[in-house]
């Protein structure tokens, strides 16, 4: 038979798709063999048709409906979305078996019913095309009886000796029982955890404060007075779904006493956005106030030298004293972190905004072996077999990936043939979190158990049945191993079941730790390596990692700051781009000592002055045909030691970006997101609110009354909403909104319903910044609906501005006369240019044509189940829209404004309530309530 190299490209992608083909196409078929082949093939359909869907097939029959499924009725299921080894409870949404779509989980305490963007995002990582469809074997397809001969030569060692289990963070006790079950049956094979992008040096520094591993967790709704140093707490730490949650229930005046949040950082963050100050210092800045701090707060000393602000930073914490909280990210030393407990410690207050507890790591007591230690062995060929769970190590660290050949037997365990699975001698299929049974827990501790939610795609293994395996186990399936670990405290069926429905294993929390805070802390040593330019290596806010860079949702997601999309433009402050004469898309050469890598740069207001800052995750090249060579890799510049530097190629480069796509025209835009102090507010109340428009333009002459019972608005919460993204991402989920891709979002075509508008105020070199949520208005008077020709745009009965898709002709007349710019149209047929199949979309939306105009709908398809739910069960209609259930700080509230008794008509007699372009005369359902910073009067701005 011919090499798969020798076949043309089309045969040769099919092989590795079906490998059973090899055999066929190894030999001549005549003319009666090719019928033979043909019967058998239609009559293998007529009878997979007729199959009864039992549970050991890939598949659902169609002919004889699974229990409990109902068409055209979702069923919900429960289970987990991890990252990073720390689990969030989901809600998992189906359609005739089929998932669909992902919320959160209400009872889940690190979720709270909200979700981040991955989350929503994972239904696209599911239905990736580009997911393995089977084991390869030096890149080759191959048999999974050959992956079984290769697993069992993992334990052929004397006492697995030289047997190596690389793998991420671990929270899963079920994952956690098989690796001790492997390490049992070899004492000399060793476990070595390593993250991309990890907390280590969290995990020290609580280690080194409290003198035992430990997890410190805060709880924002007890905090008065934050300071946040280069923190990650609000968009990407463990649990940032419950904190924003909490941070955001103490921002709004009208509702709850505010709290105060002073941000230091070196470039612009979520958190820092949301701070009423933020303090802008490089590395070395950062360093210094970390450490005049635990001079004044640990030894007393009063603050002298450093920024002039500090002092009064000092004073308001101690005067908030059991009230007030320091949180460092994960880019400083465990000795900075171990400082700051010991600060926290000294503010008192312990067991009431911040408390310690038992982390729920696995093997969290024991020394943990790391990935240089791994390539120190693989270096001197210490390393005979490796096994290396859902990782990529061979992107991510370029030492890892010259050492990888001197490993004699490695394994990949991944989702796809990514650079780690096509390095290493086999790669088997990992299961998708939606395929198999599994567990994890959050950062407080509480387990969840993963059911699988569908057959699997295109079959795969879950990491602890290939553990077990390993170990010498018989192949049991996964549930049969969660099951064992979870027999004890779910004994019966019925705690079984419960624990499933609920999402959530009772009494699995962590204990809370008394350990004491070491007594002597050791000193704060600061950072090396700055000079006149420092590079800040971050992970990209959407591809993290690189794990995500297959996902087109998140690709063309706008970055919150930038905006930027499809790429990782070098991000340079103000005053290096006036130096150096750069502009937005200007190429240069990036070095770091010997490393070189050639990208556009991105101008970033408010970036710290000689700080560049690159994101990881793009330059993929295995990632799959949707993530392989977009943007540029900067993994190999990690670890390199030398000077920074920045040269010109007086090259351009077309970024993508969506600013200035939709601008909103107004007389005062400081009017378009209207923001205040606390202290205006309190003398008056309705400074920013309506009261302020002009009468004329808000009498209720031209008001429509569309006369149903219910009159659906929305109300958004500017003081809450800290620009994650979440509901964009929600938004496109729930209605089948396409991608577009690079060159068309180049054009000003992409299609998001909703976005997430960031506007500046002040300098450049340090700005105020704000988000806002922008979506169609659902204008009472809109003045899209009048110069429609066909009628395509129309007010229904409750208040809804709708689109019949069948009428539209294109003439885009209702897009220029939008004074928000909230409409998309289809240049193309974006929806069927999309990779991605058509049971993964949800059938409740119309998935709309080239030359349609689309919108945000306010979720009419859940309206319309509301309504029928309550002309069946005699109840009033509750609705709650893709973007509000995703947001996690509740920041959207929708419902009915007619009724007195709901959320959003509370919200919208709010004093801080305004309508945008008010002058319009629009008289939009949808208002905001404006923002209001709790500055310290102490603090000159």
């Amino acid at each position: 038979m011919p090499s798969l190299a020798g076949l043309p490209g089309e045969e040769r992608e099919w092989i590795r798709r079906f490998p059973q083909l090899e055999q066929a196409l190894a030999h001549p078929l005549d003319r009666r063999r090719t019928l033979k082949l043909l019967a058998l093939a239609l009559a293998g359909g007529g009878l997979a048709g007729c199959d009864p869907g039992t549970p050991d097939r890939g598949f659902v029959s169609a002919v004889r409906a699974a229990p409990g499924v109902v068409p055209g009725v979702p069923n919900i299921y429960a289970s987990a979305h991890v990252r990073d080894g720390y689990a969030n409870g989901i809600l998992v949404t189906h359609q005739m078996g089929r998932p669909i779509k992902v919320e959160g989980n209400p009872g889940h305490p690190s979720s709270l019913g909200a979700t981040d963007l991955f989350a929503q995002a994972a239904i696209q990582d599911f239905y990736d095309p580009d997911r393995a469809s089977g084991p390869l074997h030096d890149g080759m397809p191959a048999a999974w009886q050959e992956v079984t001969t290769a697993l069992q030569a993992l334990r052929a060692g004397p006492g697995g000796a030289g047997l190596r289990i690389l793998s991420g963070t671990v929270t899963s006790p079920t994952l956690g029982a098989a690796i001790d079950a492997l390490l049992a049956a070899h004492p000399g094979a060793i476990w070595h955890r390593w993250d991309a992008i990890g907390r280590d040096a969290v995990r020290q520094g609580a280690a080194m404060a409290y003198g035992r591993p430990a997890m410190v967790i805060p709880d924002l709704r007890q905090v008065d007075v934050a300071l946040a140093v280069e923190s990650d707490l609000l968009d990407s730490a463990p649990g940032h779904l419950r904190h924003a949650r909490a941070f955001a229930g103490r921002r709004n005046p009208v509702r709850r006493p505010m709290n105060r949040l002073y941000a230091v950082e070196p470039t612009p963050s979520l958190t820092g956005v949301a701070a009423d100050h933020r303090f802008i210092a490089g590395p070395a800045g950062c360093d210094e106030v970390i450490g005049r701090l635990t001079a004044a707060l640990l030894h007393n000393e009063e603050p002298s030298g450093g920024p002039d602000w500090l002092g009064a930073v000092v004073a308001d914490l101690r005067a908030h004293r059991g009230r007030a909280l320091i949180h460092l990210g994960p880019d400083h030393g465990a000795q900075a972190h171990a400082a700051v407990h010991a600060m926290n410690e000294a503010l008192g207050g312990r067991g009431r905004v911040f408390d310690v507890f038992e982390p729920p790591e696995y093997r969290p007591a024991q020394p943990v072996s790391t990935l240089p230690d791994l390539m120190d062995d693989m270096e001197k060929g210490q390393v005979r077999a490796l096994l290396i769970l859902d990782g990529n190590p061979v992107y991510q660290v370029p030492r890892f990936a010259a050492a990888l050949p001197r490993v004699a037997l490695s394994v990949a365990l991944a989702d796809r043939p990514h650079e780690t699975a096509r390095a290493a001698r086999w790669h088997v299929p990992l299961a998708h979190g939606f395929e198999d049974w599994g567990d994890a827990r959050a950062d407080d501790g509480t387990a969840t158990i993963l059911q699988p939610q569908a057959m699997p795609l295109y079959g795969g293994r879950s990491a602890a049945a290939v553990l077990r395996f390993c170990a010498g186990d018989v192949d049991r399936p996964a549930r049969e191993l969660v099951r064992q670990v979870w027999r004890e405290r779910l004994a019966s069926e019925h705690d079984w079941r419960g624990a499933l429905a609920a999402g959530v294993v009772p009494g699995t929390a962590s204990p809370r730790l008394d350990a004491a805070i070491a007594p002597v802390m050791p000193p704060v040593a600061p950072r090396e390596g700055f000079a006149d330019l420092t590079l800040l290596l971050r992970p990209d806010p959407h591809l993290w990692d690189g794990r995500e860079a297959n996902n087109p949702w998140l690709q063309e997601l706008p970055r919150p700051l930038s905006k930027t999309v499809w790429g990782n433009p070098l991000l340079i402050p103000p005053d290096l781009a006036r130096s150096m004469r750069l502009r937005n898309g200007d190429e240069v050469v990036l070095s770091v000592g010997a490393g070189r890598a050639v990208l556009p740069v991105w101008v970033q207001p408010g970036q710290a002055p000689g700080c560049v800052v690159g994101l990881l995750g793009s330059g993929r090249k295995c990632a799959g045909e949707t993530g392989d060579g977009v943007g540029t890799d900067l993994y190999p510049l990690r670890d390199v030691v030398g000077p920074v530097r920045i040269a010109a190629t007086g090259r351009k480069v077309a970024v993508a970006c969506t600013e200035h796509h939709a601008t909103l025209v107004a007389d005062a835009p400081s009017d378009i997101v209207r923001h205040g102090t606390l202290a205006r507010f309190r003398q008056e109340p309705g400074f920013l609110g309506a009261g302020r428009e002009d009468p004329a333009v808000s009498a209720a002459l031209y008001r429509r009354d569309p006369g149903a019972p219910v009159a659906w608005g929305m109300s958004i919460d500017l003081n809450a909403c800290i620009g994650c993204n979440a509901c964009m991402t929600a938004c496109q989920a729930e209605n089948n909104v396409p991608v577009v891709g690079r060159d068309e979002v180049l054009r000003q075509r992409e299609m998001h319903w909703l976005r997430i508008d960031r506007a500046y105020e002040g300098t450049q070199e340090a700005p105020d910044t704000f988000f806002q949520p922008m979506l169609c208005m659902h204008c009472e008077q809109a003045p899209c609906e009048t110069v429609c020709p066909v009628g395509a745009t129309t007010h229904d009965s409750e208040g809804l501005n709708v689109m019949v898709y069948n009428r539209c002709v294109g003439t885009k007349f209702c897009s220029n006369n939008c004074p928000y710019k909230v409409r998309r149209f289809n240049y193309f047929a974006f929806a069927e240019q999309e990779r991605r199949p058509p049971i993964s979309r949800n059938p409740d939306v119309s998935v709309r044509a080239r030359g349609v105009m689309e919108k945000c709908t306010f979720c009419v398809q859940r309206i319309a189940q509301a309504r029928i739910a309550a002309d069946r069960d005699g109840t009033a209609e509750q609705v709650v829209t893709a973007c509000q259930a995703a947001c996690p700080t509740q920041a959207i509230t929708f419902g009915d404004i007619n009724d007195p008794d709901t959320a959003v008509r509370h919200r919208k007699a709010s004093p801080l309530t305004y309508a945008v372009l008010p002058e319009q005369g629009t008289h939009p359902r949808v208002t905001y309530e404006a923002r209001i910073r709790n500055p310290n009067p102490a603090i000159v701005s």
